[in-house]
């Protein structure tokens, strides 16, 4: 079983000196190359709606940075990220507080979801190619002290209503700024609902919630709003849905159902925006 330690947290988190520089320029991935990999032959039917050239150059991501994705869930993102930061920056994969997200879950599911830092390693090498010994995984409330203050930017797509829904945000955006440098930012991609929607529709319920409800809960911990972008932006999504935003595409809730319908919606309206820990 590997064991993510402060140790090789350390290690991996140790700039490249100038000598190595060159030679990781040299073989370092683009993100272009990355983006038309091979690997990503399914995953790219999705770049048409989430934009990740686009998303990644708006949180001003480089290749050298430490860059924490919180909930990675299937990779789709993180099959993006590990390989462009392999090279000259560090990839941390951040669990959700198990105990505290799942909690009166089957203990059994809950017992595997720990594992996260010993088998999401693994899993990031089987999908890309990539090292799992480079890849730093940890849950969010048991991060090591050595990550404390080294992360250029932490970054969740579509997956913040579940923390809403567990109550959980405030927690979890301490444990976001606690992980940053001074200057470090947060990148966030979520589903949007309108804002004169009932506030019972967008508690994250049905996957949605209000651009400006999600900016007073950062600014409510501590972070500055630095921009907002409508790069993920689908103004065909009303958000109306009874099966809340899986009834759209990729997830397809109701089947067969107004298949056709769904799929010219396309994905969800998402907001996208940028915050900072000042400095």
């Amino acid at each position: 079983m590997r064991v993510i330690s402060s140790a090789l947290v350390l290690a991996l988190l140790v700039t490249i000196n100038p000598a190595e520089a060159a030679h990781h320029e040299e073989k370092a991935m683009t993100a272009k190359v990355i983006l038309s990999a091979d690997y990503r032959a399914e995953d790219s039917v999705r770049d048409a709606y989430r934009h990740p050239a686009e998303t990644l150059r708006f949180f001003g991501l480089k290749p050298d940075m430490t860059v924490a994705e919180y909930g990675p869930g299937g990779g789709w993102y993180t099959r993006i990220l590990a390989p462009y930061l392999a090279d000259k920056g560090v990839y941390i994969g951040v669990g959700a507080d198990v105990e505290r997200y799942h909690a009166g879950a089957d203990a059994e599911r809950n017992a595997k979801r720990k594992q996260f830092p010993q088998t999401f390693p693994a899993r990031v090498e089987e999908w890309t190619g990539i090292s799992g010994d480079n890849i730093v995984a940890v849950e969010v409330d048991e991060a090591p002290e050595s990550i404390a203050g080294t992360v250029d930017a932490v970054l969740t797509f579509r997956g913040f209503h579940g923390l809403a829904r567990k109550n959980l945000t405030d927690e979890t955006l301490k444990h976001f700024y606690g992980m940053l440098k001074p200057g470090g930012v947060v990148g966030i991609v979520q589903h949007r609902a309108p804002e004169d929607h009932a506030y019972e529709a967008t508690r994250g319920h049905r996957g949605y919630l209000k651009q400006s409800e999600v900016i007073a809960m950062f600014e409510m911990n501590g972070f500055e709003l630095v921009s907002t972008s409508e790069i993920n932006a689908n103004p065909k999504d009303n958000a109306e849905w009874e099966k809340g935003v899986w009834t759209l595409p990729p997830t397809l809730t109701r089947g067969d159902e107004d298949k056709d319908k769904y799929l010219a919606i396309g994905e969800s309206d998402r907001m996208t925006l940028l915050f900072r820990k000042p400095v």
